[in-house]
């Protein structure tokens, strides 16, 4: 299979992300619902529901178990946090399916998995919330982990999902260990979803056979709570309005691009991923209506 990469870039970033409008409100931004966390897994939801606040949502909903909410909601300011049912390992238990059904009904694009664990509990929520769910989803971690014995549900959903896995993750999901072009666009087209592959080069299948290259990022990001980032700015764009193909793209390439001032100013051993958080903002500025 001949490799015939689209090739991100500023431009084609450029070509994504539109100007704000000057009379517009929180509504026109978008509404994300970010299923993320556990007792013990904070981390994980604070870095997804900020980075979905970067990049500029509207409002932005962060429902995770009861156990974590103090945690979180100390720690998050922006968020709406949201404490669901859960059981004595921490973890969402079944009880929490009817509010977060209600809850992704009234958003524009829902995340799902950052530190949710696992647990038979969690694999039903997850499909249930896939097979539910009539906006853009996001799928990350756990969630992904979630769907290692249940890849049919994919062909359910409304539209295609956003899947996100690095290498251990897409093993434990495909059953391939060290999958080539050929096999990630044909596993995209055979599960009929957009596969973000993050690692070195991060690369993005549709399931039409278009195939992304991410040239942005370096070492410093290889970070516990990276990725995080990375799917609440990616649900962030689609909840906006932008197709999940183009969103997968920008996010990308705009996630490298904070690690990378990243570690030009804090080096890529110090830099955080709380550092990237910090300098998306002024990658977003070329995007203001004016100079202020």
């Amino acid at each position: 299979m001949a490799e015939a990469f689209i090739e991100i870039a500023q431009a084609y970033v450029d070509g994504i992300l539109p100007r704000r409008k000057p009379d517009a409100d929180k509504n026109a931004f978008g509404r994300v619902l970010c299923v993320c966390g556990s007792a013990g897994y904070t981390g994980a939801a604070y870095f997804a529901a900020q980075g979905a606040v970067r990049m500029g949502s509207g409002v932005v909903t962060l429902a995770t178990p009861e156990k974590a909410w103090p945690v979180l909601a100390v720690k998050l300011n922006e968020p709406v946090v949201r404490p669901m049912p859960c059981g004595t390992d921490g973890m969402l238990s079944r009880e929490a399916l009817p509010v977060l059904t209600a809850l992704a009904a009234r958003a524009d694009a829902v995340l799902i998995g950052c530190g949710l664990g696992r647990s038979d509990a969690v694999t039903e929520i997850v499909c249930a919330l896939l097979q539910g769910a009539k906006c853009p989803v996001v799928l990350d971690a756990d969630g992904i982990n979630a769907l290692s014995a249940h890849k049919d549900v994919l062909q359910q959903t409304a539209q295609p999902v956003v899947l996100t896995p690095h290498a251990a993750e897409f093993e434990r999901l495909s059953g391939i260990k060290q999958p080539d072009t050929e096999s990630l666009s044909g596993f995209a087209q055979e599960n009929r979803c957009i596969l973000l592959y993050k690692g070195h080069r991060t690369r993005i299948f549709a399931p039409d056979g278009r195939m992304y290259r991410n040239h942005s990022g370096n070492p410093g990001m290889a970070k516990g709570g990276s990725g995080d980032v990375l799917a609440g700015m990616l649900v962030s764009l689609c909840g906006q309005g932008i197709s999940p193909v183009q969103a997968a793209c920008a996010a990308a390439w705009l996630h490298g691009r904070a690690g990378d001032l990243a570690a030009n100013r804090l080096s890529e051993y110090g830099m955080t991923p709380g550092d990237m958080l910090q300098y998306l903002p002024e990658l977003l500025k070329r995007y203001n209506t004016r100079e202020w």
